[in-house]
């Protein structure tokens, strides 16, 4: 059964000696470059898609690391939200349920972190649901291609799957095929190498313009922010304040900033955006467990952002 809001609860998620930084209109710490000291880390992947760890092993580390709270955001699925949830209310933490939605805009490839929507939307069901099978049948020609010069197979990778056909299977996974081939030391050189999005056996997914995500996510009452959307190491090219802007008329809600991927200059530029034009700042670790170097609660939301978020969503947050 979907939850039914109980104001006095959530509220109670929110209990903190931090500054508040939400003031009704946008984040107040928007002059910040850094991500706020205490909060949430709301960019988080379990094996339900790319990340090495189980939900409970998220919400059990965020407990430990004294974070306010944390998300779940597997890439273009759900399949872990209730093992999340129920780690949540065994734990005592604070959950947003949220994904990593895979998308295009032109020529740039686009990742939307989509927060607290109705997950029995059609609408959003199917778009998933496009997404996954495309992302399954481009990996399988990649490893078609890869299986001419190096010892991998289809089966080496579904051997590296955590959560069988509820896991997102994409380019980490053949990665990790890899290193257990022998062929690298870590995921991390995998992507540098074979696996790179430059290199000759790389074929981009099929995607959901970021118009129809942006559009998705609204009709299923969700919160839908850009991630990373300074990251010059993921993207030859970035979206264009244009394109960001057009998004914004749309319905987009915010834009991720606080991301070791967004370099200063970037930082200052979607600032800039998020002040002109009235928009959430949020902050995540991207977080994959032992599949990045990205430790957990690196870059945070501060909490009154993540009550923005909630209020704004179509189901209620998590209380632990």
């Amino acid at each position: 059964m979907m939850d039914v809001r109980d104001a006095p609860t959530v509220a109670a998620a929110f209990a903190s000696d931090c500054p508040t930084a939400y003031d009704g209109d946008m984040t107040r710490e928007a002059e910040r470059l850094e991500s706020p000291r205490c909060g949430w880390d709301i960019h988080c992947h379990t094996a339900f898609s790319d990340g090495t760890e189980t939900p409970h092993t998220l919400i059990r580390q965020a407990k430990a690391l004294g974070l306010h709270g944390v998300a779940i955001t597997d890439h273009d699925t759900t399949a872990g939200w209730k093992e999340a949830e129920l780690a949540a209310r065994e734990l005592g933490m604070p959950l947003l349920r949220g994904t990593e939605i895979t998308a295009a805009d032109r020529n740039v490839s686009v990742h939307m972190l989509a927060f607290q929507y109705d997950p029995r939307s059609q609408t959003i069901s199917q778009l998933f649901a496009g997404t996954r099978a495309a992302r399954m049948a481009r990996t399988k020609a990649m490893v078609e291609l890869m299986s001419r010069d190096y010892p991998i197979t289809w089966d080496d990778v579904l051997a590296q799957v955590r959560e069988g056909e509820r896991t997102t299977i994409g380019r980490p996974h053949i990665a990790d095929a890899l290193v257990a081939a022998g062929v690298y030391a870590t995921r991390s050189d995998a992507f540098a190498g074979a696996v790179s999005a430059t290199g000759k056996y790389y074929i981009p997914t099929p995607s959901p313009t970021t118009h129809e995500v942006v559009r998705a996510v609204g009709d299923a009452g969700g919160v839908v922010i850009i991630a990373h959307a300074g990251g010059l190491n993921r993207n030859p090219v970035l979206l264009s304040d244009e394109q960001i802007e057009d998004l914004i008329d749309e319905g987009l809600d915010g834009l991720e900033v606080w991301h070791r991927d967004n370099p200063p200059e970037q930082r200052r530029r979607l600032l800039d955006i998020c002040r002109r034009r009235h928009l959430l700042v949020t902050g995540g670790s991207d977080w994959h467990g032992k599949g990045k170097p990205n430790r957990l609660g690196e870059n945070l939301t501060d909490d009154d952002t993540v009550r923005e978020i909630a209020r704004r969503g179509a189901i209620t947050l998590v209380n632990g």
